[in-house]
């Protein structure tokens, strides 16, 4: 089985903030599959579908950003998975809007939320795809920055990254973190316009 879990914050104000794109790749994937996320164990909104003849576990944990980790834990104690079999999508500060990675593994990077998944699964090699978010133009604080809804002008640009970040979801479940590296990890802005 493989866990895919989206780290955002709960409440219907956060939504469409950066710091939920991993909360609507989830949506947006269980809404592809044609199922929902209506389960409430593990501290999460989840569902078990299957991608492939592979099964998931689609997860967002309920649990608030900082404190992640313990839902991803609990699900991963459930079903005894390893943990280079959980996949972990959030927002990345460090990545200008337009671009998606594919990372085998790493630090937090002064993720909170992944911080908290490092401290509860006490490893850092579980797998992610990062979206990014850029940097503040007009000197916002990093804590009221990620918390708020894209700019205008990014948008459109969003929409697309998060079928993106799907398609890398899907790679990983279906022919590995590798790929899924060398497929995604090249491509720009342009392309991700595109849809390609």
């Amino acid at each position: 089985m493989y866990l895919i879990v989206g780290l955002g914050n709960p409440e219907t104000s956060y939504r469409n903030t950066r710091h939920n794109v991993g909360f609507r790749v989830i949506d947006l994937w269980s809404r592809d599959l044609g199922a929902r996320l209506t389960k409430r164990r593990f501290q999460s909104k989840n569902v078990q579908a299957r991608y492939k003849d592979k099964k998931l576990m689609l997860l967002c944990p309920l649990t608030f950003m900082n404190r992640s980790g313990a839902s991803v834990r609990a699900c991963a104690d459930y079903f005894n998975l390893d943990s280079r079999n959980i996949l972990v999508v959030h927002d990345d500060l460090d990545l200008m809007v337009g671009r998606i990675k594919v990372a085998r593994n790493g630090g937090n990077g002064g993720h909170r939320g992944v911080a908290s998944v490092i401290k509860h699964l006490g490893t850092m090699e579980f797998p992610r795809v990062k979206i990014g978010i850029g940097r503040p133009r007009y000197s916002e604080a990093v804590e009221d920055y990620v918390l708020r809804p894209f700019y205008g002008d990014e948008r459109n640009t969003m929409e697309n990254m998060l079928s993106v970040a799907v398609k890398a979801c899907k790679l990983f479940v279906s022919e590995g973190v590798e790929q899924a590296m060398n497929r995604i990890n090249c491509l720009k802005i342009p392309d991700i316009v595109s849809g390609n």
